[in-house]
């Protein structure tokens, strides 16, 4: 009983690791469109994002019931030992995708790691498949679609309120909105992220029999994941914040408040009915709803098949990681020290490799244009698209480039010569009226 007590201790420090970096690696769910657009200034933001997600997960415990008691069977042989390794599998697949700076899926690296150490140790039969397909891969598919459609839909709403609107006021307007609604991205955060904790230590008490099967999360586990939380967005992933705030889209205050807007009431929704529901998915599909519902906007779509190639391989990766940690754990004591040591040496070395090319709260918001990128340069519709959008201020004149889209010239004086057709840049103009 004492060994199990100190592996019941050794599992409860490392889910509270866990929840850390969950913290710091889905600070940007909340907070990256915010300090894009200059909303709040970087540092008080994260503040503000922490203390939001330690209220917010004293809000409910609908998911962590899911996580102890729904996609595993505690029953079916369950060890300590395999939730350990299930743990540091999650926690290496944060550290790999926060330096790569993908905002992946914390609740997705969870799952997997759970599930591919359990499959390891007991096998198939100890996992609940309709759970798992029900309340976890449906809404990981759904939930970036619905957010995604709901921010597009905003976003146009939005855009055609305002458009006999003075745009500075609105600016502002809607920055004091971006505030009230990445506000409540990160109460839903703390809502839905820290519950998954709660239910990892839950899960871990009832397999060493401390607690009851189908017990509820005691407080001061509500507590402990809270705070630990709260914690690591503090410190902010500001790496992550640079991807999802200046890498996917340009950010414009109506955009991000649409955004963050249709995320909240997507992540409150399903929190309340129990999905284990990734936040991550949730916010980006949001902000390229917002990229999409603006007339002349563009969304990268390159970072963006790295990020969905990211949310792909979360569950297999992490899986097979905590696979071959529970293979090792069940060893005995030695291989639980083992596991230990090298998810330390893994993630410190990940750690030093970040120190090369430092991203904080300083320099979050230095991307390079997208005209600079040759991977990124606008294609034929959002060209197109941008010879339709309203013209710039008086004092300018746009024309466009094949390469860059508008590029502001200085007005040249009138003549009685009429000038070549072809403008300034000899492009020829065509039957659609886009240059070629």
């Amino acid at each position: 009983m004492e060994h199990i007590s100190l592996l019941i201790g050794i599992v409860i420090i490392t889910a509270l690791v866990f929840d850390f970096t969950n913290g710091f690696h889905d600070t940007a769910n909340a907070m990256a469109t915010t300090i894009s657009t200059g909303a709040l200034k970087p540092k008080t933001a994260v503040a503000m994002s922490a203390v939001l997600n330690l209220v917010g997960a004293f809000l409910s415990v609908e998911v962590a019931k899911t996580i102890s008691s729904g996609i595993i069977d505690e029953g079916a042989g369950i060890r300590p030992e395999v939730i350990f390794a299930g743990l540091v599998g999650a926690i290496i697949w944060n550290m790999l995708t926060w330096l790569a700076g993908l905002p992946s899926s914390s609740s997705h690296a969870l799952m997997g790691g759970l599930l591919g150490a359990t499959i390891a140790s007991v096998g198939f039969d100890a996992v609940n498949g309709g759970v798992v397909v029900m309340k976890v891969l449906i809404p990981a598919l759904a939930a970036p679609l619905v957010a995604g459609l709901a921010s597009v839909s905003a976003t146009k709403l939005t855009y055609r309120l305002s458009r006999n609107a003075d745009p500075a006021q609105t600016a502002k307007g809607y920055r004091a909105g971006q505030i009230t609604s990445a506000g409540l991205v990160s109460l839903a955060h703390g809502t839905n992220d820290a519950q998954k904790t709660m239910g990892v230590i839950t899960l871990a008490l009832i397999t060493g029999g401390a607690l009851g099967a189908d017990a509820d999360p005691p407080l001061w586990v509500i507590a402990s994941a809270g705070l630990a939380i709260a914690m690591g967005t503090y410190l902010g992933g500001w790496r992550i914040i640079r991807t999802l705030g200046k890498g996917l889209t340009d950010i414009q205050p109506p955009q991000g408040f649409s955004a963050q807007t249709s995320a909240a009431v997507t992540i409150l929704a399903s929190s309340h009915i129990g999905f284990s529901l990734s936040t991550t998915h949730v916010c980006s599909g949001a902000v390229m709803g917002a990229g999409l519902g603006r007339k002349g906007g563009i969304v990268r779509w390159s970072t963006a098949g790295r990020m969905v190639a990211g949310w792909a391989l979360t569950l297999p990766a992490a899986g097979l990681v905590s696979a071959g940690s529970a293979l090792l754990a069940e060893r005995g004591d030695w291989g639980v020290c083992t596991v230990a040591v090298l998810a330390l040496l893994v993630c410190g070395a990940i750690y030093v490799r970040s120190r090369r090319e430092r991203v904080d709260h300083t320099n979050v918001n230095d991307v390079a244009p997208v005209a600079d990128d040759p991977e990124e340069q606008p294609g034929v519709v959002t060209t197109a698209l941008r010879t339709v959008t309203p013209p710039p201020t008086a004092g300018a004149v746009t024309e466009p480039t094949s390469a860059q889209g508008a590029r502001p010239t200085i007005p040249e004086p009138r003549s009685a010569e009429p000038r070549d057709s072809s403008g300034a840049n000899g492009a020829r103009p065509t039957a659609s009226g886009v240059a070629s």
